[in-house]
């Protein structure tokens, strides 16, 4: 497929702090699969892992055996539970779907109002909070997106009737959401912006929204809610000071990049990374570093019960480890 058009906006970054200087990542279990691209990880009451990669199907995981739990017939990514037991499923291709065995039903289609679905959270009564991370581009171009510094991005909520209304624009490649324990805010990732955004939905500050992490040394990507309380960050790669000279230099150059060949962009960097902050401040609470020969580029975390499970865009594997 021919390469988009980008029309840049010029940004200037601020000043990224450094990974830690120490690797301090524990001992990870790999988990290769038939598959490529496990962006997204969700844990069953069995422990089993779950995910989806870039053909359509939707794997579980437990014991060295993977199994197809379904096939969405688009490019599924995040996936969380829906109150019923059924899999809520964002799909790249087709847009918010439920998915159980044999049947996918669209709650929302992809088309002009939804380009990438990307990540869900949901409430005990089923509203669903997620994202719509561009309306410029296709999830194939997403590098685009990040290039451009236009804004595009949403983050949407679907009420059980049906209705679907819309509680930020203007997010820079809006990607990972979380409620947090309480279900008193919603927490969107805007990768683009290095940041994580909240939205109050109770209290006093119902309905207006701030900024709970800013200026993170890494593109955040998915994000979720642990069975510790704390929300988990997949830091899918460290932010590149290439990348951030580029957003504050005048749009023709990053035009000019643009059209340079893929095999010559700038690549992710190899590592592995996590970092999990308290909801109600934003305070550091964990942060996991280190390199794998086997994995790298986290897009999914999720804890459960002590254990940290990992996936990754660009990976064949899924990954864990135990919380020291």
């Amino acid at each position: 497929m021919a390469r988009p058009n980008i029309e840049p906006v010029v940004w200037r970054a601020p000043r990224a702090s450094k990974p830690p200087r120490t690797p301090n990542l524990p001992p990870l279990a790999v988990r290769p699969v038939d598959g490529k691209g496990t962006e997204d990880v969700l844990v069953d009451t069995e422990g089993r892992v779950i995910t989806g990669v870039e053909d359509g199907r939707v794997l579980r995981i437990a014991d060295g055996r993977v199994d197809v739990v379904a096939d969405t017939g688009g490019r599924p990514l995040g996936i969380e539970w829906f109150p019923d037991g059924r899999l809520l499923v964002c799909d790249a291709d087709r847009g918010l779907l439920l998915v159980s065995a044999g049947d996918v039903e669209v709650l929302v289609p992809a088309g002009p109002n939804l380009r990438v679905c990307n990540n869900a959270a949901v409430t005990a009564d089923g509203t669903i909070y997620f994202t719509n991370s561009t309306d410029r581009f296709d999830l194939e171009f997403w590098k685009a997106d990040l290039l451009e510094h236009a804004g595009t991005g949403q983050l949407l909520r679907r009420d059980p009737d049906g209705t679907v209304h819309t509680l930020l624009r203007g997010l820079h490649f809006a990607n990972g959401v979380a409620l947090a324990p309480d279900e008193s805010s919603v927490v969107v990732a805007e990768t683009g912006e290095y940041c994580l955004r909240r939205v109050w939905l109770t209290g006093d500050r119902q309905g207006h929204s701030d900024v709970l992490a800013d200026n993170l040394p890494a593109f955040p990507d998915n994000i979720s809610t642990g069975s510790d309380g704390l929300l988990w960050i997949a830091m899918a790669s460290p932010r590149d000071p290439v990348v951030d000279l580029l957003l504050r230099t005048p749009p023709v150059l990053r035009k000019l990049v643009w059209r340079v060949p893929e095999r010559l962009h700038h690549k992710e960097k190899r590592v592995v990374w996590a970092r999990a902050v308290d909801f109600a401040t934003g305070a550091l609470a964990h942060d996991f570093f280190g390199t794998a020969p086997e994995f790298h580029m986290v897009t999914g975390v999720r804890e459960h019960d002590g254990r940290v499970h990992l996936g990754s865009l660009e990976g064949r594997a899924v990954a864990s480890f135990d919380l020291p």
